[in-house]
């Protein structure tokens, strides 16, 4: 009995180095691999009996793991939308052939790693036929909030290189100074006019005609430092869109500054805090910003010059796609040409309790399983997992020098396994010779 549990546990071993050969042949083949995360073949013995005067071999058994918790080093490249991450937590993916069929049944794959370039419709897509997925922005740049426990928001990423894009003007900041000259009784009354473009919701552009009426006394009488200012907008016609009265400071130590503004009959109230109103031009309501009571930042009067000193607003014209790029937390950005740039999706980050239980598909993607536990999607950088690497790849984790260390000892442990089959049968023989 013993002897045939020898052969028995020799067969064994043969088979479970076997094992462990396959386990290292495919770590060193994938040593190039992107993403890839090395496998490993553990022995385990099995004990028959062990009674007092005899012993039964039982031989030995294996178990082969996927190491997906482990991470490989990370190297740069010239892709922005080459990914890797960096830390806890696997991107997003699905398949190309779900996405080609547009039934919205596309299923959650997960990788840790990606390179990602739109194809022929504009589809993030590794070569793999992975197709990156995310959670797409609202027209103002802004994420709803999606489900965490289900992939129901997650869409796949479409990027349309030929679009288009602009940001409408919602704010103006006017900093003029006018002549103190003009209120005095000696003045002709002449009005100062100033032109300010701005960019409606389409990108096009118009004009805000800003005209300032100087309050002229009468001869002998003191100046009376007010002014009329009336605001026109060029896409509505005519008709005034707001109209204030303009009281100066004349004192000594705040001379110059506003001292009170009065909203006329068209127009928002002005607030002397902040010192802004509203008007609503074409497109919608526009803020200017004049300046707080007795801020010199904003509209002054002083000396005999009619300056515009500082105009700024927001707001661009239409422009058109330069790049993508992924930033650290996940939102995939669209620059344009004119300057300003748009999220368009963001990339959670999803993570497992246990990422070793996942289950291992070709092209280093992962599925979930109830060995793995239930996922939740994070905001890159945020809880426990890390960030997103764009112009980045994860090397593979498997470590050449230490696979054919453990090849050379595969190798001996199974010349050592079938040399006990060896001697089994040398023993076998000898006792079939006792006939004899």
């Amino acid at each position: 009995m013993t002897i045939s549990s020898s052969l028995n546990a020799s067969v064994a071993g043969l088979a479970a180095n076997a094992s462990r050969l396959a386990t290292i042949s495919d770590n060193i083949s994938n040593s190039s691999t992107y993403g890839y995360k090395r496998a490993e073949t553990d022995f385990h013995s099995m004990v028959i009996a062990s009674n007092r005067g005899a012993y039964s071999a039982g031989g030995v058994r294996t178990t082969s793991q996927r190491l997906i918790d482990e991470r490989g080093s990370l190297v740069s490249t010239s892709n922005p939308t080459d990914l890797a991450v960096r830390g806890r937590g696997m991107l997003p993916v699905t398949t190309e052939a779900s996405v080609q069929v547009g039934n919205g049944d596309n299923p959650l794959l997960l990788a840790t790693t990606g390179s990602f370039r739109t194809d022929s419709q504009g589809y993030l897509r590794s070569e793999a036929g992975l197709v990156l997925m995310g959670w797409p922005a609202l027209p103002d740049g802004t994420v709803p909030p999606y489900p965490r426990d289900a992939p129901d928001g997650l869409r796949p990423i479409q990027i349309n290189n030929n679009q288009f894009a602009g940001e409408a003007t919602t704010r103006l900041d006017l900093a003029v100074n006018l002549p103190a000259t003009s209120t005095e009784d000696t003045s002709t009354g002449e009005n100062e006019t100033l032109s300010i473009e701005y960019f409606d919701n389409l990108g096009k552009s118009a004009n805000l005609n800003i005209q300032f009426s100087p309050a002229v006394p009468a001869p002998g009488d003191p100046a009376t430092n007010d002014w009329t200012m009336t605001i026109f907008d060029s896409a509505t016609g005519t008709a005034s869109i707001g109209e204030y009265t303009l009281e100066f400071n004349g004192a000594r130590g705040a001379g110059g500054t506003l001292e009170n503004v009065t909203a006329g009959a068209v127009g928002g109230a002005y607030s002397p805090t902040d010192g802004t109103f509203t008007v609503d031009v074409a497109g919608g309501p526009l803020e200017i910003n004049i300046g707080a009571l007795g801020d010199s930042n904003g509209l002054t009067q002083l000396s005999d010059a009619f300056a515009p000193v500082s105009i700024s607003k927001n707001g661009t014209p239409v422009g058109s796609l330069t790049s993508i790029e992924v930033d650290a937390n996940g939102f995939v950005r669209a620059s344009f040409d004119i300057g300003i740039n748009r999220v368009l999706y963001q990339i959670p980050l999803i993570d497992v309790p246990n990422v070793n239980g996942l289950e291992t598909l070709d092209s280093q993607v992962y599925r979930v399983t109830p060995d793995s536990g239930t996922f939740f999607m994070w905001d890159a950088g945020d809880g426990p997992t890390g960030d997103i690497i764009s112009f980045a790849r994860e090397e593979s984790t498997t470590d050449v020098a230490g696979e054919l260390t453990d090849l050379i000892q595969t190798q001996r442990a199974y010349s050592s396994n079938a040399k006990v089959i060896q001697t089994v049968d040398e023993m076998l023989q000898e006792t079939t010779n006792i006939k004899r």
